[in-house]
């Protein structure tokens, strides 16, 4: 079978190159740029005609969309707004569209800033009403949208807080500053979970080998295992680290001005990808420590 997978230079993207590696179906790997040192098709996900040619031309059974527009501050740019609505909500109808005329799959990966605008602590479940903040949360929300609204086969996956050894991230961040900074503060009243982009990458690849998603299309949540905020992840990352001289300190939301409402608490409920799939997700801290190694070696 074979496979395409968009933005396939950015975290998630690069993970699917890894673990697909031993597949018995074809991965066709494509972005809007060629990045050196990888085999990289071009394509325009914003042009229409031209995934169907694509999706024709190489017999495409699925795409994976992992391409996205990510800058949440920069989103709230009333410059950037058609921007982020054409590659957020347009790009994954237009695949929606090219996929279902052959028949085929669409899985997307969206957001928990689907989420926020409603108070509440309890984990956030599939069929739960989309509430977001900002212009980034809205847009991921109508792409949501626009690819039910084709008819098309699809798994959606809900994501939060992610991070790899790949592209710019909080982990990465956090790793230097940590590093060299006397003190940081950071929120602790946004509560959430990280996720390792290999494990995500990982679990959408065990569902297409395998090819459980046949009769269970539909939205999903996929973060790692447990909950932390924004402060103990930062501390976790100093110590696996061994930043022993950063004074990291807990600090509220609303000391860092920002242009968008980020989500109090956006953990997700995994129960349902849990049980559909025979799925074991990792706990946070244990892919990090992995994501770390892997980074300080580097």
């Amino acid at each position: 079978m074979n496979i395409l997978v968009t933005g396939a230079n950015g975290q998630l993207g690069n993970e699917m190159r890894i673990v697909t590696k031993e597949s018995k179906d074809h991965y066709i790997f494509t972005d809007v740029v060629e990045v050196e040192g990888q085999e990289t098709t071009i394509l325009d996900i914003t042009n229409l005609d031209t995934i169907r040619k694509m999706v024709k031309d190489n017999d495409v059974k699925v795409i994976v969309n992992c391409a996205a527009w990510t800058n949440v501050d920069g989103a709230e740019n009333p410059e950037k707004y058609e921007l982020v609505e054409l590659l957020n909500a347009k790009a994954p109808e237009n695949l929606a569209i090219a996929i279902k005329e052959v028949g085929g799959l669409l899985v997307h990966i969206s957001t928990d800033y689907v989420f926020g605008g409603d108070p509440y602590n309890t984990p956030c479940k599939e069929d739960q009403k989309g509430t977001p903040t900002g212009v980034y949360g809205l847009t991921k929300l109508h792409g949501e949208e626009a690819i039910q609204n084709t008819g098309v086969d699809y798994l959606i996956f809900r994501t939060a807080w992610l991070y790899s050894e790949f592209g710019k991230n909080f982990v990465k961040t956090m790793l230097n500053l940590t590093a060299t900074k006397p003190q940081l503060q950071v929120v602790f009243d946004q509560v959430g979970t990280p996720t390792y982009a290999y494990d995500l990458a990982k679990a959408i690849y065990d569902i297409i080998e395998n090819r459980k998603f046949e009769g269970n299309t539909g939205i999903y949540h996929y973060s790692n295992e447990g909950v932390c905020s924004w402060f103990d992840f930062t501390k976790m990352i100093a110590e696996i680290a061994g930043n022993k001289e950063c004074d990291i300190q807990p600090c509220h939301s609303d000391e860092f001005p920002s242009p968008v409402k980020r989500p109090a608490f956006s953990v997700l409920d995994k129960t349902k990808v849990k049980v559909t799939f025979g799925i074991k997700v990792p706990y946070w801290t244990d892919s990090l420590k992995i994501c770390m190694k892997n980074l300080m070696k580097a």
